[in-house]
Order: structure tokens, then sequence, then C-alpha cells
């Protein structure tokens, strides 16, 4: 069992840190991942300037993620054949590509609504190859042991750079423009590919031969196991559901921004930033917590879903503020238990194909509530449609607990906590 640690400490709240090939990893994401918070505020406002559509905004959002809802399961697969290193470099270069190729054709002032669907695509399947293996990887920089210290810390280099992204974006691009903004993310990627290529490959974790056989034999034994396991399945129903319609940040806050808070990409930046503040604080505490609990993952979603609704109401800063810092605190709360649960409760070789699974709910489902969210805001207005998007995620919950009463974790004596994987040992 995940013992609880009774005396939090700095020092255990980064101990993952420990890890010479993680330290390299977690600095390249920081500078990485903000510069795609840069590259996403400019493309919601180039896009939103194009057509002033909120429909438009939805349907980009649809793009950029089917290819993970499409993807995503065999990018699973993948990650539990192939070296993770190899691919992340390889996804990497294809989205600082993607990057540079968008810059490129927004500072030459040709670019247009389809050329945008384009490139979002292209962004799409590269990222339903890297974030199943970049889950899958963090086992073989830390080792089980530091493995859910080093997903909280993820949590907070992606929502540190949530707070710097839009803050840089908004600043950026009355400076210097859209596609100064999108040159800036093409650079970030120097940083984590250069991390990756600097990795000490003696000091990785020794994990599983690579899984042989049939593709659609290995996604379809991932996703029966999946199915298949109490706890796991237990995740996978509130996943499916809160991440279908409670994770539509992206293109909700910038048309809250607009339409409810009647502000610009300064303000924004402002909601996206201050959601990344409560976040960060979340991530901390869950560094420094014990085991990540059955009743941490239902806390995280019904507050989730809770906030979402009040967000609906906000036509004023002083209200929006606290909301969107509160909810930041329970997204990240549900996301970090759940990932972390997962990883501990999957088979070392399982683990690619059961964080692709992950992936595939929690942005893979994007597509189809970026499209709900923006057909409501269209016909009844963002306030409405947000709250009809909370309620709607809090079925998620209702699901959960349904389950948890009637379902196979309803007739069985299950545990608050995963047991962990044996224990991982440094080198091949």
């Amino acid at each position: 069992m995940i013992k609880e640690r009774t005396k939090p400490s700095t020092r255990q709240a980064v101990r993952a840190l420990k890890n010479y090939n993680y330290r390299l990893f977690w600095t390249g994401q920081v500078i990485s991942v903000t510069g795609t918070w840069v590259q996403r505020i400019a493309q919601s406002w180039l896009v939103l300037q194009l057509t002033n559509s909120p429909l438009a905004l939805g349907t980009i959002s649809t793009v950029q993620f089917a290819p993970i809802l499409f993807f995503s399961l065999f990018g699973g697969v993948f990650a539990d054949r192939l070296p993770k290193l190899r691919v992340l470099v390889v996804t990497q270069s294809v989205m600082a590509t993607q990057a540079l190729v968008f810059a490129l054709l927004s500072a030459s002032g040709r670019i247009n609504l389809p050329e945008i669907y384009v490139l979002a695509g292209v962004l799409g399947i590269a990222s339903a190859l890297d974030q199943p293996t970049r889950q899958a990887f963090l086992s073989e920089m830390v080792g089980s042991e530091d493995l859910p210290n080093a997903i909280a810390l993820n949590s907070i280099q992606f929502n540190v750079a949530r707070i710097i992204g839009p803050a840089l974006a908004g600043v950026a691009i009355a400076v210097v423009g859209i596609a100064g903004c999108l040159f800036v993310n093409s650079a970030s990627f120097f940083a984590v590919i250069g991390a990756l290529l600097l990795m000490r490959r003696s000091e990785f974790y020794a994990v599983p031969p690579r899984i042989k056989g049939r593709v659609i034999s290995q996604l379809t034994e991932g996703v029966r196991y999946a199915l298949t396991t109490p706890e796991i399945a237990l995740i996978v129903i509130i996943l499916a559901i809160v991440g279908t319609f409670g994770y539509n940040f992206t293109v909700m806050l910038p048309l809250i921004a607009k339409y409810l808070l009647h502000s610009g990409p300064s303000g924004f930046g402002l909601l996206t930033s201050t959601m990344g503040v409560g976040s960060v604080f979340a991530a901390m505490g869950v560094a420094s917590a014990g085991a990540p609990s059955r009743t941490r993952l239902l806390i995280g979603a019904t507050g989730l879903s809770i906030l979402l609704f009040a967000l609906a109401f906000t036509r004023a800063w002083w209200f929006a503020i606290p909301v969107v810092s509160l909810l930041g605190i329970s997204s990240i709360l549900f996301q970090t238990t759940a990932s972390t649960r997962l990883q501990l409760l999957a088979p070392p070789a399982m683990r690619g194909r059961i964080m692709s699974i992950y992936q595939l709910l929690f942005a893979g489902t994007t597509p189809i509530g970026g499209a709900v969210f923006g057909w409501l805001a269209d016909k009844g207005g963002v306030g409405w449609g947000t709250g009809v998007m909370a309620i709607l995620s809090g079925f998620g919950v209702v699901a959960g607990l349904a389950y948890l009463r009637f379902g196979s974790l309803g007739r069985m004596a299950a545990v608050e906590s995963p047991t962990e994987a044996p224990p991982l040992k440094r080198g091949a």
C-alpha cells in the first residue's frame, strides 16, 4: 500500500528532482509548455479576430484534439513497443516545425481559417503519440517510488507555464503581434529537445521488455484490462464524462473574457493565469500529500463541476477571479489524482496503454465537448452554455457514485489507495 507521509517537507515535495534525467525533463518542459500557452492564447485570439465566432473557436479545438480521440490508443501501444526517448524526440521535433510554419504564415499575412485547421490537426496527431509516451516515460526517469511526486511536479510545471505563458502572450500580442507569439513557441522547443538529447541512458530505471505482437491485439488487451479492473474502471467512468464536458477551458475562457467580462486578450490571459495560480497551489499540496485516494478523486470532480456552474454567472472581475482560482485547484486535484492512481495501478508493461486511455478521455474527448460548448454558446449565449456544460460534467460524479454503490466496487472490499507497482531499479 502507499504509505501516508505525516510530516510533509519542502524536500519531500520536490524529491523526484533528485533524478538528473527528470531535472532536465522538468526544466525543458517548463520552458516549452510556456511557449505552448503563448501559442494557445495567440491562436484563440487570432481565430476570434478572423471570425468573431464562438462556433469557429470551438471547431478549432475540435480539429486540434480530434486526432487524440482517434489515435491516442495507438500512441499508447507504441509507447509500450518503442524506446520512449526516441519517440519523444521525434514528436517534439514535429511540434516545433508546426509552430515555426504557423509563425511564418502568420507573419506573411496569409494565414486563414483553413490553414489554422490544418496546422491544428498536425499538432493533434503529434500530441496523440507524444502525450501517452510522455506520461509513461516518467517511471523510467524516476522509478515507482518517486512517481506520484513526479506527476504532481509535472502539474506544477504545467501550471507555472499556464501562469507565465498567458501573461507573456497578453503583452506579446500587443507588442510583437500574434506572429511574434508563434515564433516564441517555436523557439521554446529547443529547451525540451535539448533536455531529451542530454539525458543519461545509464540512469534510466529498468522497465519490462518492450511488447511485441499485433497492434490491435495489444490495444484491445489494454482497453479490456482498464474496463475489467474495478479501481481503474471507476476513474475511466468519471473521466469520460468530466473530461468531455468539464475540461474545455481553452474554448470557454476566451469567450467568457470577451462576451461576459467584455475584455480583450489581456483579460483572457489574466483568467488563464489566475486558474494557473490556483492549480500551482493545488499541485504543491498534492506533491507533499499522502496516498492519491479515491475520496480525493471524487472531491476534485465535484468541486470542478460546481465551480464551473458558478462561472456561468460571472459578469464582474471580483467574482470571476476567485471562482477561476478555485476552479484551478479542483481541476488539478482531480486530474493529478486520476493520473497518479492510473499509473500506480497499471502493470509496468501496460502503462503506456493505460495512460493512452487517460489521455483519450482527458484530452481526446475535447472535440466533442468543444463542439457542444461552441454550439451552445452560439445559440444560447456563453453563460448559458457554460452552465449546461457544468451540469453535464456533474453527471460524471453521479455515474462514479453509482458505480461505487451498484457496480463492481460496490460488491467488493475495494481499498482507498492503489497498490504500488514493484519498485524499479536503475540501469538496463
